[in-house]
């Protein structure tokens, strides 16, 4: 897009008062905010393709479904719009605490995507809301080059987004983050609970460390414990500071479930699929089944990364407690029919995934049902 991109900046109400005001004497730049937003188009650029339709000066962005209509027509006979919204939560509290905040950019985007093509959709667009105390131009340029990065991994395309100065709500420093994505799936090939049969194999693929679940918690641990966020920690087996163990990015899985379901457009070889967010595998999975089947879960079939041990021990977490807020090392899941599942984890692992087959599926209720290592 040309200068004037699809995102706009807002601004708290004007101050009513007898002197004459200016949105400067409330702490609010208007040159600031625009000056930003003139200073990003080349990041949304970068991410769009074809169907991106330009719209300089524009209140929204423009995309069309295809930019070959033979062709959409040829893909979709009965396309569904899958959309979702979601954010990175507290961890952009360690961002701003460390000074690093592009990785939160990626999480944005990973948060969202990896939520959409558990519906089997492939991620079309992506738009992102960003509350700020004052508009600092390094700082957001930061984050948007972030979330410009992850919509490049998700193949989908930055088409705007806001960004609100509000002073009153936000102390200086601060910011908050929330994105929003579109993405398209043909009816009869979205994801289905019933479909989901006993003798169904559970594939895991690992997260690449915390992800953006349970920071709440993580900062807890931080302070509990007096651990600091500069300082190697021996536990963690890297040469990386615990602040940049912490803010390793989501991953985003799109690229290689899209790949994956493209590969098998006749056989529904995928029963089922789950993002692992807040609420760990048992929060999770079990929205990927139905209350005749179970799943059950072998966690000696992974390892999980070395933060989760050194959270544990230094904030004397139950083991129960741990399953219920973090990943556990494994950040999505696929359920696949048995005849398919070695094929499926060769396929992943191409496409630079770290695979484990970590379960099954068998009669049950509806539960997730999970073997620990101890």
């Amino acid at each position: 897009m040309p200068t004037k991109t699809t995102r706009k900046s807002t601004r708290s109400p004007k101050p009513a008062s007898k002197r004459r005001l200016t949105y400067a004497d409330s702490g609010v730049s208007i040159e600031a905010g625009d000056k930003f937003v003139g200073s990003i188009g080349s990041l949304l650029r970068r991410t769009h393709g074809q169907r991106v339709i330009d719209n300089p000066g524009g209140f929204a962005g423009l995309f069309r479904l295809d930019y070959n209509e033979q062709l959409f027509k040829h893909n979709h006979k009965d396309p569904v719009l899958v959309a979702c919204a979601d954010g990175v939560g507290t961890k952009v509290h360690l961002a701003i605490e460390m000074g690093i905040h592009d990785t939160v950019g990626i999480d944005l985007v990973a948060m969202n995507v990896n939520d959409l093509i558990v519906q089997g959709a492939e991620p079309l667009l992506f738009l992102d809301y960003i509350a700020v105390n004052t508009v600092d131009q390094d700082v957001l340029y930061s984050i948007v080059k972030g979330i410009s990065e992850g919509c490049k991994l998700a193949g989908c395309a930055l088409i705007g987004g806001e960004t609100a100065e509000m002073n009153d709500l936000y102390k200086p420093g601060d910011y908050d983050l929330a994105g929003f994505s579109v993405g398209v799936v043909e009816l009869k090939k979205a994801t289905n609970p019933l479909r989901v049969e006993p003798g169904d194999i559970i594939i895991g693929l690992e997260s690449s460390g915390v992800h953006s679940n349970g920071y709440s918690l993580v900062r807890k641990v931080i302070k509990h414990a007096k651990l600091k966020l500069g300082k190697t920690y021996r536990e963690l087996d890297t040469d990386r500071t615990l602040g940049e163990v912490l803010l390793e990015p989501t991953r985003i899985y799109a690229d290689s479930i899209v790949k994956l379901l493209r590969a098998y457009k006749v056989k529904k070889i995928i029963s089922g699929m789950a993002h692992i967010t807040g609420g760990g595998m048992e929060g999770n999975l079990n929205r990927a089944i139905h209350d005749q089947v179970d799943a059950v879960i072998d966690e000696r079939a992974w390892t999980p990364p070395p933060i989760f041990d050194l959270l544990q021990s230094k904030g004397n977490i139950d083991e129960a407690e741990m399953r219920v807020v973090f990943n556990m090392g494994i950040g999505y899941c696929l359920i696949v029919r048995p005849t398919f599942a070695d094929a499926v984890v060769r396929r992943l692992t191409k496409s630079g995934e770290k695979v484990h087959i970590i379960g099954k599926i068998v009669k049950g209720s509806g539960k997730v049902k999970i073997k620990g290592r101890k």
